[in-house]
């Protein structure tokens, strides 16, 4: 049984690259939001196993998303994906529970071994971050 992925990024070129990275590492992408409220909402409707989640998006950003994810399910596993110049806001969301993040543009081999390290052992700590 894959993996089940939820992908937030209010950029569609972002979450086409995230799924067929995912997709090669055997994961099933369970869903896809363009904001933070619809990234909730999914998340509470789909329980993923794992979540990326942008900081930077309408409606509601991903660090109020954060929060409300983990307020609804202490156990999800959510990986921030922004920007370099979004350093402390990536701190912030490593205190409120993110399990790791990804800083953007990504390298894709990189990712790669990222998605295939939290398939294996979804319990692990991801390790390097800043893929």
């Amino acid at each position: 049984m894959s993996k089940r992925l939820l992908i937030v990024d209010d950029a569609l070129i972002m979450r086409k690259r995230i799924k067929e990275i995912a997709h090669k590492a055997g994961w099933e992408v369970a869903g896809e939001a363009a904001d933070g409220a619809e990234a909730v909402q999914k998340h509470h409707d789909l329980r993923p196993d794992l979540t990326t989640m942008d900081i930077v998006m309408p409606k509601m950003d991903g660090v109020a998303a954060l929060r409300a994810v983990r307020a609804q399910d202490a156990t999800a596993r959510v990986v921030m994906v922004s920007a370099v110049d979004q350093r402390e806001k990536l701190a912030e969301c490593v205190r409120l529970g993110a399990i790791d993040f990804i800083v953007k543009p990504f390298d894709p081999a990189g990712l790669l071994k990222f998605f295939e390290k939290m398939g294996r052992d979804p319990a692990a700590s991801p390790g390097d971050p800043q893929v």
